[in-house]
């Protein structure tokens, strides 16, 4: 049950399809660097089976972000099994693939997202 007072909550529509194609989307690397370079870590991960955005492009978003790496491409494991990459990057970035994933990789591959995302809430590297 969630907690919340009925009033504080606007109408939701479920699907809007009524999509403003003329509306551009600003960048958010911008609002990327302002939280991070305040202390918040951030993880930014993909599937590498993502046929929407696929993990090359993701790179290339993350490189415009102009960040030392800090630790270099390495594999990370789930019982002894590679079940991704991952590469961490300064001001507390982390980047990471999710092996055999899609573009909703915890729908994909649920047990390997739960441990990555458990591992990096508990600041444990991947």
């Amino acid at each position: 049950m969630v907690y919340v007072v009925q009033e504080t909550v606007p109408s939701w529509l479920r699907c809007d399809f009524n999509l403003p194609y003329t509306y551009e989307i600003n960048s958010t690397v911008d609002d990327h660097l302002a939280l991070i370079t305040k202390g918040y870590r951030a993880m930014i991960y993909s599937g590498d089976h993502d046929s929407k955005i696929s993990y090359v492009d993701t790179q290339a978003w993350i490189r415009r972000l102009n960040l030392p790496i800090t630790d270099h491409w390495r594999p990370w494991h789930l019982d002894d099994q590679i079940v991704g990459y991952t590469r961490t990057y300064s001001n507390n970035l982390t980047y990471a693939t999710v092996k055999g994933a899609g573009h909703t990789a915890p729908e994909y591959m649920p047990r390997e997202c739960l441990a990555m995302i458990d591992r990096w809430l508990s600041g444990e590297p991947l």
